[in-house]
């Protein structure tokens, strides 16, 4: 096993530490960092307020409905679809509203509304519900028909 020659270790690592920048300038960085660690938490639990609050948010949302499946694989909506989309939806696949160019997964109270919806496959109409948003997925909770 090799001895460590202390000299020549400080000799070497000497610079790392005796290095050329200003003081004020290492005390600005360590204030800032520990000012970002000290914050961080404050900020965080802000957006998860801010995300609660959304959740329990009551919106209305007019747009069609549409199958989810073939809508996300290959944008199908409108007439040309509604037979396949209606098909979709009462078989079980996820339902939702696309409104001004954004889709929306539309959940019932704890259960799918898929019998309620297949019938609007393909047709505008207005859900209500409670806005939320898990993993990137734009959802309406409880949710009902509000306007066929």
């Amino acid at each position: 096993m090799a001895m460590i020659d202390h000299r020549e270790f400080r000799a070497h690592f000497s610079c790392m530490f005796n290095s050329t920048i200003p003081k004020s300038l290492k005390l600005a960085v360590a204030a800032g960092f520990i000012s970002a660690l000290a914050l961080s938490p404050v900020a965080l639990a802000a957006e998860q307020g801010k995300e609660n609050l959304d959740a329990s948010a009551s919106k209305e949302i007019t747009g069609e409905v549409v199958d989810m499946m073939c809508y996300v694989d290959h944008s199908a909506m409108g007439d040309k679809h509604s037979g396949c989309a209606a098909k979709c939806i009462k078989g079980g696949g996820p339902v939702g509203i696309v409104s001004d160019g954004k889709a929306y997964l539309i959940v019932g109270e704890h259960k799918p509304i898929n019998d309620q919806l297949a019938e609007y496959a393909g047709k505008t109409i207005t859900v209500k519900g409670k806005m939320a948003e898990r993993g990137g997925v734009a959802m309406l909770e409880n949710a009902e028909i509000v306007k066929k």
